[in-house]
């Protein structure tokens, strides 16, 4: 009797002492926020982050993930996406351009999504409610200053341009809406990006740029200089269809809008970034502030791929492993205002990604599907979001399948 109370006693301090649900083993652990850069191990319990140490014992976890030789690293921030999916709408990007963001997001180590201005303030409620809501991916929107978003309406119509309505509409939903977006517009002046502004303002948000077509009258210089605020951001800083680089070099425009306070977003897109225009403002010493896709369906289907394909290229022009990774984490977060997100903080929601970083002989297309050769390649072996295991490319955080136990039910197809 005496050794069976033992025995209960010892098996409940055993499974007491598992104080964690999973343990990333080994990793090199990157997280810019609080300046770790080296080999240590990640704890979460339930959906937080419990523990960031260099020497956490296996025995203290439920279920252990061995990363070793692997990069453990906050949940990736892709800012510019487009997940307003709808089959009623054809064509567009609020419609069947875009993709559903689960289906996109946690194989590419994606945690966080921004949809770039696909919903405008009117459709905003059905992307909250058919999207977002029904979503694992954490989504956020900016709203499109055009009340129609990027539906059949266009983009072009400056009636259709409420600042007012839109600032209400993300008062109203302070938890999704992150900002504002300007985008396509190629009428005359500048109602597009002075009413996305004006609800900037109004509802104390940032606006992001996709600038459409430039002008004489209607260029970057005026945009940065005179009209966007220190915080705005403008996409598609390689695409070069806005005079970012003239005659092979950089244009100095650019440089005096990063002073200003400016921030420049990749924002890869399916025609929005060229070799000869991210080489040019690379030897000008010119990075990008944070790495985004642009995802749609042209996008991944083209030159782009997936957020680590565009951090891959990111990294072969020159950028550090550790840069790549703030701009895909903690400056992003910053950015759409959820310092929150982007780190690996004890306490914080547990979204992590682990990366694999192979080297070798790579070839990486631009938006013109001109290629390039790189010999580094980012890979998501993991995706965490929330504490769960959403994307396990190996099986890292699995248990062999002689030691798991089958339920003998029909699986869901």
């Amino acid at each position: 009797m005496i050794r069976t109370i033992l025995f209960v006693l010892a098996f409940a301090a055993g499974l007491s002492a598992q104080q964690y649900d999973l343990l990333l083993k080994g990793g090199h652990v990157i997280d810019p926020k609080n300046n770790i850069d080296k080999v240590m191990d990640v704890a979460i319990t339930g959906n937080k982050i419990a523990a960031v140490a260099e020497n956490i014992a296996p025995s203290e976890a439920k279920r252990v993930a061995n990363v070793q030789g692997l990069y453990v690293t906050p949940g990736l921030v892709d800012i510019h996406v487009h997940v307003f999916t709808s089959s009623e709408r054809h064509g567009h990007y609020a419609g069947d351009l875009s993709v559903y963001p689960d289906s996109f997001s946690f194989r590419s180590g994606v945690t966080t999504m921004v949809d770039a201005g696909s919903s405008g303030w009117r459709n905003f409620p059905e992307f909250r409610d058919h999207i977002i809501r029904n979503a694992k991916t954490r989504v956020f929107a900016l709203l499109n200053i055009v009340g129609g978003g990027m539906g059949p309406g266009g983009e072009n119509n400056p009636n259709d341009m409420d600042a007012d309505e839109a600032a209400k509409m993300a008062k109203a939903n302070p938890e999704i809406v992150v900002g504002f977006k300007s985008a396509h517009f190629s009428g005359e002046g500048w109602p597009s990006i002075d009413n996305a502004v004006k609800a900037g303002r109004e509802a104390n948000l940032p606006v992001m740029v996709d600038f459409g077509r430039a002008t004489k009258e209607r260029n970057i210089s005026t945009l940065f200089m005179d009209k966007l605020r220190p915080g705005d951001i403008y996409t598609h800083c390689y695409s070069g269809l806005r005079a970012e680089v003239v005659d092979g070099k950089l244009n100095p425009a650019m440089e005096a809008g990063r002073k200003r306070g400016i921030i420049f977003d990749v924002g890869h897109g399916g025609g929005s970034f060229f070799w000869p225009v991210a080489i040019a403002a690379y030897k000008a010493g010119f990075y990008p502030d944070s790495i985004s896709t642009d995802l749609h369906v042209g996008s991944m289907n083209a030159g782009m791929k997936d957020m680590t394909n565009v951090m891959s290229k990111i990294l072969n022009l020159g950028t550090s492993l550790q840069d790549v990774i703030r701009m895909s984490t903690w400056n992003p977060a910053r950015e759409i205002k959820r310092p929150q997100l982007g780190n690996l903080s004890v306490g914080t929601e547990a979204d992590v990604t682990v990366l694999r970083l192979e080297h070798g002989n790579f070839g990486f297309l631009d938006s013109a599907g001109a290629r390039r050769a790189g010999t580094q390649k980012l890979n998501a072996e993991l995706t965490i979001r929330a504490g769960r295991v959403m994307w396990d490319l190996n099986g890292l955080a699995a248990p062999d399948w002689e030691k798991f136990t089958y339920r003998r039910e029909r699986p869901a197809h």
